[in-house]
């Protein structure tokens, strides 16, 4: 009975270790299946060709979203909501951010791309969500963003949605320091 007991121990282990190591695996594999699929609104981070041509014939329409997690004391949003740009042509918009609160902070801003096919042609050569954004207690910023859209995006997208969501990171950033 005790073997039998050590037996069922050690496999229960093995599952437990195996299973551990499949969640530090699926991280790598999720990336990859996003960028692959575009799904989850991952957008393009290779290098734009300045040699790309500009779709004088077509007008896409980006459309710009903020959203600011409850513990973050911001204020923040696109200077311009919606604009249309030609495939190719390297367009330049600002955010402003707005720090309410009495306390110095640290935001960082995740970008999501919609419909998800379509952030395989969104590339952002320059982005504020590329770095912290410290922000002292209430200053008020502009944040740039210079983006692309590639003249292959499929005919059917005309309209893009560029969300981000802004995360207060300013206990994350004291703690590596």
């Amino acid at each position: 009975m005790m073997a039998a007991n050590q037996k069922l121990l050690i496999t229960l282990l093995l599952i437990v270790l195996g299973m551990f190591g499949f969640g530090f695996a699926l991280v790598p594999l999720y990336d990859v299946f996003c960028e692959i699929t575009g799904i989850n609104g991952k957008t393009n981070s290779e290098a734009v060709s300045a040699s790309a041509v500009v779709d004088e014939q077509r007008l896409v329409t980006v459309e710009f979203v903020t959203h600011i997690r409850n513990d973050m004391p911001w204020q923040f949003e696109p200077v311009v909501q919606r604009m249309q740009v030609h495939p190719g042509k390297t367009t330049q918009v600002a955010f402003r951010a707005t720090n309410l609160s009495g306390n110095d902070t640290i935001g960082q801003a995740i970008p999501s791309v919609s419909p998800g096919q379509g952030a395989l042609y969104f590339s952002k050569i320059e982005c504020f969500c590329f770095n912290h954004q410290p922000l002292p207690a209430g200053e008020t910023a502009e944040m740039g963003l210079v983006f692309f859209v590639d003249p292959e995006l499929p005919e059917e997208i005309q309209t893009l949605t560029l969300s981000y969501t802004l995360y207060n990171i300013t206990d994350v950033v004291a703690e590596q320091g």
